[in-house]
């Protein structure tokens, strides 16, 4: 159903500024978007930077006229911390997706797999995931993967500035990634897997930068839930300026 702000039982809130939102597990990016625009009635809302219902971590949203900033504020890199898995292998990359192959692990050190995950650090091509929200065409791929349509896609540039392992005891590697916009870490688990002849997927992922926006300044769902109409505006207020303040610096 669309939105109406006019059928809202609250007065619009027409307030401006940045919120920065922890997404939660299983809520898509739209899902925040949504409930944000729904119970504040506010008649603009947007995200900059999609992710996956499975991910977790900062999403930034932009209110009423700092929706013009959207393009330029996803742009911006981005640094995740995630969890490689190797030995095996699904058609969307990560473990939401269905197996489409598994690998015999039992012979990769920790050390080897540690080389091989740095390895991928610097500038290099990429191809996006059918199950992503990239589009060919006008047409968001995960729509047509949906409909078990597959297409070719044309890789893309990217950089990986900085991989921090945290953690590294096969079959898993915990590490932190700092990359550029339309850097895929399904798509990097596999490439990793597939370098090391075993698989690999994508088994968690936490976005806690985006920018010169920060996780530990985000607010949570639920206390989201527990604002009124004028706490957001107050919140939005103070936080804008304070994040506007910080990046001027």
């Amino acid at each position: 159903m669309r939105y109406n702000p006019r059928k809202h039982h609250l007065p619009p809130c027409n307030a401006s500024g940045i919120l920065l939102v922890d997404k939660p597990r299983d809520w898509t990016s739209f899902d925040v978007v949504n409930f944000v625009r729904s119970r504040f009635n506010v008649p603009k809302v947007g995200h900059c930077g999609t992710l996956d219902p499975a991910a977790t971590g900062l999403l930034v949203l932009v209110l009423g006229k700092f929706t013009s900033y959207s393009g330029r504020l996803s742009g911006e890199d981005k640094c995740y911390e995630a969890r490689l898995q190797i030995g095996l292998e699904t058609d969307s990359g990560d473990l939401e997706g269905a197996t489409v192959a598994t690998g015999d692990w039992s012979g990769i050190s920790a050390d080897r797999l540690r080389e091989t995950v740095q390895s991928f650090v610097g500038e290099q091509w990429q191809t996006p995931p059918m199950v992503s929200a990239a589009k060919v065409g006008g047409r968001k791929l995960y729509e047509l993967a949906r409909k078990g349509v597959e297409i070719e896609r044309e890789p893309r540039r990217i950089t990986i500035s900085r991989i921090d392992i945290t953690e590294c005891a096969p079959p898993f590697c915990d590490f932190t990634l700092e990359c550029s916009k339309g850097t895929y870490v399904r798509t990097l688990c596999s490439d990793i897997g597939r370098k090391l002849g075993c698989g690999g997927v994508l088994a968690a992922l936490r976005r806690i930068r985006s920018g010169r926006f920060r996780l530990e300044d985000a607010v949570t769902v639920d206390q989201l839930k527990a604002m009124d109409q004028e706490e957001l505006v107050r919140h939005l207020t103070g936080r804008t300026a304070a994040l506007l303040e910080e990046a001027a610096r």
